[in-house]
């Protein structure tokens, strides 16, 4: 045998010893026990720091129906949507107007943060909360990356309690409108395309907020995307105008299907004024007897009535317990 043969017979050796000794040593006993040590160690030594970690708010949508005072006494107080913003008592934004919220700790849940902030803006705790979705754009805050999970809550504005919070100099209820400024479709062979222009409005006592926002929304087969961006802004901080529009829509969307309308309400009511919030919230005007139909099921008769000045009598009536969401 030559001397390259004895040097290629002994390498194979030694590989093949290799190779037997690496199959004992990692039996699928010991391979489990080395995985879970392993993992042990790296847990111990992992640094959080490796990674750059983004910061988490919670954004805060909170409703109500407020009543306008008329001058003529014969004429009923005129309802609207109301939304909770406070003013910005520091920067950025410095003196805008805001939706309320704040950081998430560490030692908390994204639900508590917003339960937290919520009582804390308004002194309610155990009240209509959603969580709506969450918003991750690059540059939405010019301090640094955060990413926050907006919120929206219903309130029957009687019970509440307001007060500015840590970062803010004031708060305030702002009437809530949402206009239709442009539309526009477009058919083609496998799907279409929708968009539209909408104008949000938002007064108090002293001051109007604006903001346009553009949404496109494209169905192309089975496949359904869109999109939502911030045109003009003027009073409004960071991207809540887009919170907001996005809040109005499913706000909009969930009273055609569910008893969501009721968190506004107080616990007894007339059937006109719950007309009223439909109408507020749709944006549209319901016939009455049609809207009576379809609260027959949703309500019961208190066997009480509501009386004011100038007006007859009104029956009083509760949501229905018993009645089941669809």
């Amino acid at each position: 045998m030559s001397h390259e043969n004895k040097e290629c017979g002994a390498s194979e050796h030694v590989e093949h010893q290799a190779q037997q000794s690496a199959a004992n040593e990692y039996s699928p006993d010991t391979e489990r026990e080395s995985i879970h040590d392993s993992e042990e160690e790296f847990l111990k030594t992992y640094d959080a720091g490796d990674y750059e970690r983004p910061s988490v708010t919670v954004d805060m949508l909170i409703f109500t129906i407020r009543n306008e005072e008329q001058k003529n006494y014969r004429k009923l107080a005129e309802p609207e949507l109301g939304l909770l913003l406070i003013r910005r008592g520091g920067h950025p934004y410095l003196g805008q107007w805001a939706l309320p919220g704040g950081f998430v700790s560490m030692q908390e849940s994204l639900d508590e943060a917003a339960r937290r902030e919520l009582q804390t803006e308004t002194g309610l705790d155990n009240i209509y909360l959603e969580q709506l979705y969450t918003w991750g754009d690059v540059g939405r805050d010019p301090r640094t990356r955060v990413i926050s999970c907006s919120y929206m809550a219903l309130v029957d504005s009687s019970e509440l309690e307001l007060q500015a919070g840590d970062d803010a100099s004031e708060a305030s209820w702002f009437r809530v409108e949402q206009k239709l400024i442009e539309e526009k479709r477009h058919i083609h062979e496998r799907g279409r395309i929708t968009e539209r222009r909408l104008q949000i409005l938002l007064s108090n006592e002293t001051e109007q907020l604006s903001a346009i926002v553009e949404t496109k929304e494209q169905v192309e087969g089975r496949v359904r995307s869109s999109k939502l961006s911030l045109v003009d802004v003027q009073g409004i901080a960071f991207d809540h105008a887009q919170i907001i529009h996005y809040a109005l829509e499913r706000l909009r969307s969930k009273i055609e299907y569910t008893d969501i309308a009721f968190n506004l309400m107080p616990e007894k009511f007339t059937l006109t004024a719950l007309q009223k919030v439909y109408e507020i919230i749709s944006g549209k005007k319901l016939l009455a007897a049609a809207f009576r139909r379809k609260m027959a099921d949703w309500v019961i008769e208190t066997g009480e009535y509501a009386s004011s000045a100038g007006h007859r009598p009104s029956r009083m009536y509760r949501l229905n317990p018993e009645r089941e969401n669809v």
